[in-house]
């Protein structure tokens, strides 16, 4: 997938934010949280949590694996070997924006005015 309809997609989540960690990694966030992680170089893989029931289902889908370090909060690395339509892909990040927004206080909620 290309960086730019990832960003794309993710920034136009409502509160979300792009912020370059580990000197070359993209990581979007809500609230301060992660939810989404690409390389600015390429290839372009991401990283980004699903439901824990998802979890292993997920990981046996070719092109898709544990996320190195995140594994144990249930994140997965979507490579560009998983042979998923854009739109599909771009639904697990969506999913983990709601997923990492859910937990975040009430404050920070209405803050980002998401209640």
């Amino acid at each position: 997938m290309e960086l730019e309809v990832l960003r794309n997609a993710c920034l136009v989540l409502k509160g979300a934010q792009e912020e370059i960690k580990w000197e070359h990694d993209l990581a979007y966030t809500i609230g301060g949280k992660m939810f989404c992680v690409t390389s600015i170089e390429g290839p372009h893989s991401f990283s980004c949590k699903v439901p824990d029931e998802r979890f292993e289902e997920l990981t046996q889908v070719p092109g898709i694996e544990p996320a190195p370090y995140l594994a144990r909060a249930k994140w997965v690395l979507v490579t560009p070997e998983c042979n998923w339509k854009t739109s599909q892909k771009l639904d697990l990040a969506r999913e983990s924006y709601r997923l990492v927004g859910a937990k975040l206080t009430k404050k920070q909620k209405t803050e980002l005015g998401l209640l």
